[in-house]
């Protein structure tokens, strides 16, 4: 084993030491807890990568490597046992830096407590319990209510608390389910304890999808209670059938009868990852869960995948393996995992990408599950009062800033092959996005994104100096030309809602505009990008608000004139708000660069047609709805068009033909 306290390089291991085998290695920081587990092919090549070139490593890999002090592996035979060792040791010893899925809420099931004497059908949550049957997991406690509440009337076991069981016992009277025929109530000796737990057999038989069997016998009694004139029976079976059918309709067909499977889907950032699993018995859906995980370590979609079937079917029951796992991507060693979870199941399990058919549908349906899991988990995340304080002090600290930045601004340039730019403007203020203050630009200049961030911030800069000189906090205008408007080309996103103070608008009673100063700047880019900014207000003689540039492929934080990046730590509260303003502000200016695009495509054709202006382009437009109708549609039908005549539809049918030819 390879130890030291002086960085990657002091504990390297010396060259040749390292076997070529496969195995599992551990680094250890200088207190000797284990930190990272990995598994390796071939040990010498996986550990070398690590010491080859550091500067070249992920910034999360660098973090772990100067956090460690030591590094010690173990050989193994195969990649299999490689798996089970990894496995082993990440359970034992919890390393910080592996990914560690967690439940992103506490599932419920159904349980049918058949350790008991008098079998009990109850919602549990949290761990389970030996010699208890557990059906779902379900989203939903209600729906597991409504479907016990339909299948009591045929399968009438027992559902009440012990408290309440040993109570009507004791005063020989059953509770309201018994009068009603929902519990058979063996509280008072009605049933046997052998007839019960039978009824709590065919119940459990039934929730495991072996339905048909129960339908088929409800029905053949039915006939031969009609048969002998037992009306009332017939008609009380007749429910019970259509009880059944129900309860099978909330378990949605969706695969053939004989297909027992599990669908996995994520969806992920660069901070985090959500997944969801289907689970799929009898052709139907029986539940779903989900887990999120903090991406601590440099981690693709594959080994995602790969860490997630460890987890969660290394420690389950054989028969929670199912035959078969649908993935969106395979990890690296999906035929050994499928060999260790095989043994575990004790029969064969497949893992596979489906590429067509309802199995793929599936798997799409779970991938959008797996989507607004992670931003409902976000969100969550953003609504905690404590988190949000937590990061704006976190971002002040990295960024040498006097106080908490309580108003956030961040800037983001959209285009397509340097065509219709545009520019977005989203807020933030005590780590919530206020959109009344969101503010769209279409960008004049020509240059690239580091010229379209310097004339934004510029014009978004100008009209706040004139809005302050409106107000009298400025005693001489700065940075506008007398009778221009700096901002034409600016819309509003939504219409701002009330305000206060100064920034007030006489007229209106409405914020104005651009009123309000933030307290940081933050840009879509890196050290280019922010020194764009920083120089337009330099230019402006604007000097209290801080600029920062948050760089996509490493988030990486640039300031002005600084050489190197701030890295803040990936599980940090600091990143993931800026990085939540920065994605805000891709996806806003991104909205209406499409709708730019699309109204320039709808509107291009008639741009060269004599005597049309905007207003009619736009009318026309609207009437037909596209370019391609409008060219379909004759003079006549073009002149219904309020304020288009029968000269000027003749020119655009004319203007259209041509083109078209």
């Amino acid at each position: 084993m390879a130890r030291s306290a002086g960085g990657p390089a002091s504990f390297r291991p010396s060259p040749g030491s390292i076997p070529e085998s496969p195995g599992v290695y551990r680094f250890r920081d200088p207190g000797d807890r284990v930190i990272y587990v990995g598994k390796a092919k071939n040990l010498r090549q996986r550990l070398n990568s690590y010491f080859a070139d550091f500067a070249g490593l992920h910034p999360r890999t660098q973090t772990m490597l100067t956090t460690a002090a030591g590094v010690d592996w173990t050989v193994v035979g195969t990649e299999v046992e490689a798996l089970q060792l990894e496995y082993s040791w990440i359970k034992e010893y919890d390393p910080r830096f592996n990914v560690k899925y967690r439940d992103d809420k506490s599932y419920p099931y159904l349980a049918v407590t058949m350790g008991e004497e008098f079998p009990r059908v109850q919602v549990l949550r949290g761990a389970k319990r030996k010699g208890t049957r557990y059906f779902g997991p379900y989203s939903h406690a209600w729906a597991i209510r409504e479907t016990v509440d339909l299948l009591l009337r045929v399968f009438p076991i027992r559902s009440c608390s012990t408290g309440v069981f040993r109570r009507a016992g004791q005063v020989g009277r059953p509770c309201l389910l018994g009068y009603i025929d929902k519990c058979s109530a063996p509280c008072v000796g009605r049933i046997s304890p052998e007839d019960h737990r039978t009824l709590a057999e065919d119940f459990c038989d039934f929730m495991a999808g072996n339905t048909g069997r129960f339908v088929r016998r409800l029905e053949r009694e039915m006939a031969r209670a009609a048969a002998e004139q037992e009306y009332e029976r017939a008609a009380r079976l007749r429910d019970d059938i259509q009880a059944l059918r129900r309860a099978m309709e909330k378990q949605a067909v969706v695969l053939g009868d004989n297909t027992d499977c599990d669908v996995v889907a994520l969806a992920e950032d660069p901070l985090e990852a959500a997944v969801q699993v289907f689970y799929v018995r009898g052709g139907r859906i029986r539940g779903q869960r989900g887990w999120v995980v903090d991406k601590v370590e440099e981690t693709g979609p594959g080994e995602l995948v790969e860490r997630f079937l460890l987890q969660i079917y290394g420690d389950a029951a054989a028969e929670a393996v199912p035959r078969e796992v649908l993935v969106p991507t395979l990890p690296s060693d999906a035929d050994a995992i499928a060999e260790l979870l095989g043994e575990h199941r004790g029969g064969r399990v497949e893992i596979r990408v489906p590429q067509r058919g309802d199995k793929r549908d599936l798997l799409t349906t779970v991938e959008r599950n797996a989507a607004e899991a992670l931003r409902q988990h976000k969100l969550k995340r953003a609504s905690d009062l404590t988190s949000r304080s937590r990061a704006l002090q976190e971002v002040a600290d990295a960024l040498g800033l006097d106080q908490a930045p309580l108003r956030i601004e961040c800037y983001d340039v959209s285009h397509m092959q340097g065509t219709d730019v545009v520019a977005s403007m989203v807020v933030f203020e005590d780590g919530l996005a206020r959109k009344s203050e969101y503010r769209r630009f279409s960008v004049r200049t020509t240059g690239g994104d580091v010229a379209s961030i310097h004339e934004v911030i510029s014009r978004r800069f100008k009209r706040y100096l004139e809005e302050r000189s409106a107000t009298g906090e400025l005693d001489v205008e700065m940075g506008a030309e007398p009778g221009a408007d700096p901002e034409a080309g600016a819309e509003p996103g939504i219409d701002p809602g009330a305000g206060a103070g100064q920034g007030i608008d006489p007229e209106t009673g409405r914020p104005r505009k651009f009123a309000y100063p933030p307290n940081l700047v933050v840009v879509d880019g890196g050290p280019a990008q922010a020194a764009a900014a920083r120089r337009a207000l330099d230019e402006l003689g604007v000097d209290d608000v801080a600029v920062c540039g948050l760089a996509k492929r490493l988030e990486e934080v640039w300031l002005p004139d600084e050489e190197l990046p701030v890295i803040l730590p990936r599980a940090s509260e600091a990143l993931y708000l800026l990085q939540r303003v920065r994605d805000e502000a891709h996806r806003f200016a991104i909205t209406y660069h499409r709708s730019k695009r699309s109204r320039s495509v709808r509107e291009s054709a008639l741009d060269g047609v004599p005597g049309l202006g905007p207003a009619r382009r736009q009318a026309l437009i609207k009437h037909f709805g596209s370019v391609k109708r409008l060219r379909e549609a004759t003079a006549a039908q073009i002149c219904e068009v309020p304020g288009i005549g029968p000269a000027t539809a003749e020119t655009i049918v004319s203007a259209l033909k041509d083109e078209s030819s």
